[in-house]
């Protein structure tokens, strides 16, 4: 259970995050700063040089050494830090005296930490919009397939095989590339999402087809149909809901997938691109040697993907895991 907890709390925060990205990232996403170029990330502290306890602030960092990108805190200036004004969650109390860079800045100045959360909202939302696509169409899918039966049947589980059989990350790299390169941000959404549902259907469709037949030879399925009750009456108010706990665990192994695909295509340039902020766009411009040795809070796309991934893997319980398996067995 603790562990189930603390995966629950990581997912929370990691929504809640990208849910108030806009009023947490101090700064704009695309924002410049030009004097601050890898800037490492601003240690906010509470103890002045003093050892006196204050507010939280940080101190402005400057750049000493220009060829080797190397910066030093300029303790001799306090940047208190303001909550909640102006709607954002934390800021410095005065812009004009540098921005505030919780987690660095890129090759370009910008500040890393505004572009992970503004990031999130790219990735997580194909991710869990592609899933539920998928789990619409293949319990769509599957439900008629098990209650239909027959010609119907053997179509959609033959179609499902089909997909089933051609490696996932060629498929979407495949389609993906078949598409124009130079697409908006909302086009990029929309085309990844309908290629990841694509993808990831058949294997909703198989486990629900599975539960659907299995249950339909139940006994209170048999006593439902003697007394009268209509096919798709039956599969709504009974069948169907037997396949819940499968469709949520379906859904534990998808996101994950998703969020991994959807960090490759823009990793290789077939996803969003820039200036548009995603945990695969802010990967691909950290995909130099230096960057990985020197300027490592580059990598903290990578982290945040481990740590969802993380989370969702301790919320789906081992015991859970393997019920898909048991159905299928039985269909």
């Amino acid at each position: 259970m603790r562990l189930r907890a603390a995966g629950v709390s990581i997912l929370l925060a990691t929504a809640l995050a990208a849910a108030a990205a806009p009023a947490i990232a101090p700064n704009l996403p695309a924002e410049q700063f030009r004097d601050h170029l890898y800037a490492p990330p601003m240690r906010v502290h509470v103890f002045d040089d003093g050892g006196r306890i204050r507010l939280p602030f940080v101190y402005p960092i400057a750049l000493v050494d220009r060829l080797g990108r190397r910066f030093e805190e300029d303790r001799t200036q306090v940047r208190t830090l303001v909550w909640f004004a102006d709607g954002q969650l934390v800021q410095v109390a005065d812009p004009a005296d540098g921005p505030l860079l919780l987690l660095g800045a890129d090759q370009l100045g910008r500040d890393v930490f505004s572009r992970l959360l503004l990031g999130a909202r790219a990735s997580l939302g194909v991710a869990v919009v592609a899933a539920i696509l998928a789990l619409l169409v293949g319990g769509l899918f599957g439900a008629a397939a098990g209650t239909v039966g027959g010609l119907t049947d053997e179509l959609l589980m033959r179609l499902a095989d089909f997909v089933l059989v051609l490696p996932a990350l060629y498929v979407v790299l495949a389609l993906r590339s078949v598409t124009p390169l130079v697409l908006s941000s909302s086009e990029v959404f929309a085309l990844m999402t309908g290629v990841f549902a694509v993808v990831g259907w058949p294997y909703v469709a198989r486990g629900v087809r599975a539960i659907v037949v299995s249950e339909r030879r139940q006994d209170y399925a048999l006593a439902a149909r003697a007394i009268g009750v209509g096919r798709w009456r039956l599969l709504t108010r009974h069948l169907l809901p037997a396949s819940f706990g499968f469709l949520a665990v379906q859904a534990t192994l998808l996101i994950p997938g998703f969020i991994l695909a959807e960090a490759t295509l823009s990793f290789v340039g077939l996803g969003f691109a820039a200036p548009t902020a995603s945990w695969g766009v802010m990967l691909q411009e950290a995909s130099n040697i230096r960057a990985i040795a020197d300027f490592p809070w580059l990598l903290s796309p990578a982290a945040t993907i481990v740590m969802v991934v993380l989370g969702i893997n301790l919320v789906m319980r081992a015991d859970r895991a393997h019920e898909p398996l048991r159905w299928v067995g039985r269909g």
